[in-house]
């Protein structure tokens, strides 16, 4: 087994606003879409470089997933209802998001 944890089953699970994912060491993780969007890995969010994160606008606590596509074997993109759709998740940020 690889030290970077592989999602077995990734479940947006639209009623309880999380996505649930179960990895293949046999931990399941459930992350809110709120904690997900505030969170993004993109540029947008994190900001450039090593300076400041830039200022972001309050997530609203409806926000929802409206779709998620693969990136290669080791992200998804996440499109949220918001319209931000930009930053790719990838296994072991899924995995460090589920432990905050």
């Amino acid at each position: 087994m690889s030290s970077t944890p592989w999602p077995r089953k990734l479940c947006f699970e639209r009623g309880a606003r999380q996505l649930s994912v179960s990895f293949d060491d046999g931990s399941v993780s459930k992350i809110s879409f709120k904690h997900l969007r505030e969170n993004s890995p993109s540029a947008e969010v994190r900001g450039h470089g090593a300076g400041p994160k830039p200022p972001q606008a309050p997530v609203p606590d409806d926000v929802m997933v409206e779709r998620a596509e693969p990136v290669g074997r080791y992200a998804v993109r996440i499109i949220f209802s918001d319209g931000h759709d930009t930053g790719l998740y990838s296994w072991s940020l899924l995995r460090e998001l589920a432990a905050a």
